[in-house]
């Protein structure tokens, strides 16, 4: 068995519903797959001696996770006042709608399309709720809206799928783009040295216990994909198809449909930084 010290981030081990620091208590959506690992993290964040709470990521569309997630908040005396999204994919928020109708709150996202309310959520926007501060991070890249929420007093930060407990996440080309997902990165790495963030609380997989050593992997990760990349292209890979065949041919093949995306992207970087020639 492998130490999860010894691997990036410092996993905290197996995936749980119940509490993960002093403010944020994950529970977890039965939709677990290849792509979204254990399942979905749902977070129900709370000063431990208010009676307010706020929710990030409600996750898919199943009314017995949404209604546990309810009920999880008021066995601990909380009452959800907020709903936040880190992104829109639909294992995040394709039940926020509905859990907007459970506990009678609104829903911010960035992407207007997915709030419920007049208020939206931008970069640097402070949110309070019951004593409870968030500090809202844009990390576009994964997806066009993503962002991760930062909760200074766990020295935490929510991440959703910019950074995930176990594995790297897929820039989803054309509304993900690289470039913007290595300054989301450098950001987040930013929130590791000058603010002191050392937990990661990621929308799928463990918490993780060294942030800077996860972002940091991240970063590394990404600038090797994107030298196999370029390299698969020079010796003649010229479609997205070719290139995953080459440079992910480690990798399991029922997703090299989401590797493929990647590759898109990684491919539109490279042009774009004049290091391939556009294809004739």
């Amino acid at each position: 068995m492998t130490d999860a010290t010894a691997l990036p981030g410092q996993p905290r081990g197996q995936v749980l519903s119940g509490p993960a620091t002093a403010r944020a208590v994950n529970v977890l959506a039965p939709n677990a797959s290849a792509m979204t690992l254990d399942g979905t993290n749902t977070w129900i964040l709370a000063e431990p001696d208010s009676d307010l709470a706020v929710v990030v990521d409600p996750g898919p569309l199943d009314d017995a996770h949404l209604r546990n997630v309810v009920d999880t908040a008021e066995r601990a005396g909380k009452r959800v006042a907020l709903t936040l999204l880190t992104h829109g994919h639909p294992d995040h928020a394709e039940g926020a709608a509905r859990f907007a109708e459970l506990t009678r709150t609104n829903v911010r996202a960035l992407d207007p399309a997915l709030r419920l309310g007049d208020e939206g959520l931008a970069a640097g926007d402070v949110i309070g709720v019951g004593g409870l501060e968030l500090r809202v991070v844009a990390t576009p890249g994964h997806t066009a809206d993503s962002l991760c929420f930062h909760l200074p007093a766990d020295r935490a930060v929510l991440t959703g799928d910019t950074v995930l407990g176990r594995g790297t996440t897929v820039v989803a080309h054309p509304d993900g783009r690289l470039g913007d997902y290595l300054d989301s990165l450098r950001r987040l790495r930013s929130l590791t040295a000058d603010d002191g963030v050392h937990t990661v609380l990621p929308g799928h997989g463990p918490v993780l216990e060294d942030a800077q050593g996860a972002v940091e992997y991240y970063l590394a990760h990404r600038a090797h994909r994107l030298a196999q990349v370029e390299t698969a292209v020079e010796d003649g890979h010229r479609t997205p198809g070719e290139v995953v065949a080459r440079v992910y041919a480690d990798v399991d093949r029922s997703l090299w449909p989401a590797a493929e995306l990647s590759v898109r992207a990684q491919l539109e970087y490279l042009r774009e930084h004049g290091l391939i020639r556009p294809p004739e």
